[in-house]
């Protein structure tokens, strides 16, 4: 059975979390503050930490720092701040995901999920061969791709591109450098190359190509996937 720790200073939050997960049927430990989080941390087998950021004693930022130190144990970060930067903050201290205050409780259970299926791949030898971005499952050494468990059919110039993006997450890429990674070639020249090869990849994997979700661009810049 998994063990989660419910970490905030709202006794209320912790119960509505606590009920949503020991439905499910994992075993949940409390905390109200970054001093009790550690302590638990280091004397429970913790398998996933909810961590709010503003908690007494120490806050959730600190906190995260300090469990980093000790656990890989994966941290879903919990903030009423809205501001890019307070999520900046938030993933770059360890986190793994970060929601926002209020938030609904089904979607919190859905990524502790994720999470938990994320970790449980780590130790198993084909994990490294694996990328997951949302839905997309990403298998290199099959050379397979698979959306929403529906496998997806792409050329070895199309999988090889989405390799690159996945494999560098949040990373843009240009057409110059997007070529000469997947055409082993120099690019010495401009054309529509990518461009059309980055247009079939959209038809094949986004629902709505023209809002994308996986392969964004960053105009004037390139391309990324978050």
């Amino acid at each position: 059975m998994n063990t989660i720790l419910v970490v905030d200073d709202d006794s209320e939050i912790r119960d509505v979390i606590h009920v949503y997960l020991r439905n499910e049927g994992y075993h949940v430990i409390e905390a109200a503050d970054g001093e009790e989080a550690l302590d638990a941390i280091k004397t429970t087998p913790i398998q996933l930490v909810i961590l709010d950021v503003m908690i007494p004693r120490m806050d959730g930022i600190r906190a995260c720092l300090k469990i980093r130190e000790i656990s890989n144990t994966p941290i879903i970060m919990l903030s009423a701040k809205e501001e890019d930067i307070d999520k900046i903050n938030g993933l770059t201290t360890g986190a793994d995901d970060y929601m926002i205050k209020p938030f609904n409780p089904l979607e919190l259970l859905a990524r502790v999920k994720a999470q938990l299926r994320r970790q449980s791949l780590i130790g198993n030898e084909e994990f490294n061969s694996l990328i997951l971005i949302k839905d997309l499952v990403i298998d290199k050494s099959k050379h397979s791709v698979k959306l929403k468990g529906n496998e997806i059919s792409l050329t070895p110039l199309e999988f090889a591109i989405l390799v690159l993006l996945a494999s560098h997450p949040g990373q843009v890429f240009s057409s110059e450098q997007i070529y000469e990674n997947v055409w082993k070639m120099p690019y010495g020249f401009s054309d529509n190359t990518v461009m059309v090869h980055i247009r079939n990849l959209r038809e094949k994997l986004e629902e709505f190509p023209r809002d994308p979700q996986y392969i964004k661009t960053v105009w004037g810049v390139g391309y990324k996937i978050e």
